[in-house]
């Protein structure tokens, strides 16, 4: 057993295609109609068989008030490895990315999260060497 699909709920799927490819650095690996949205991933330019991010509409429900929950008590959805959280934070500040929490040691990982622009909060970690 392996993980092969992750998702992260979106408010807009062309707007998080941008963010998620042009700014984050990913690229898009399947983009098929399904209903009004796409079945839309991304993935690693390092691993493009690797694991899938799905761009999965929030029209759920309980998809919105979730994500406001989530971002309102400062919690990411999810976590991204880098290989060296500070210079990924200088890279995405010059983006123009708003970090809620700037790079953090914590023990061996140090962390930082951003603002995906598609009502996320988002972590990116990396070991210490």
């Amino acid at each position: 057993m392996r993980i092969n699909l992750t998702s992260v709920f979106v408010d807009d799927q062309p707007k998080a295609l941008d963010f998620y490819t042009r700014v984050l650095g990913f690229e898009k690996k399947t983009d098929v109609p399904a209903g009004e949205f796409r079945w839309l991933t991304v993935v690693s330019p390092e691993a493009p068989d690797g694991v899938e991010l799905l761009l999965e509409p929030d029209e759920h429900p309980a998809a919105r008030p979730f994500k406001q929950a989530l971002v309102a008590d400062g919690i990411p959805f999810t976590s991204f490895a880098v290989d060296d959280v500070n210079a990924e934070h200088a890279r995405l500040v010059a983006a123009g990315v708003e970090f809620t929490q700037p790079p953090t040691a914590m023990g061996p990982v140090t962390t930082a999260v951003f603002d995906d622009t598609c009502g996320n909060l988002i972590q990116i970690a990396s070991m210490a060497g």
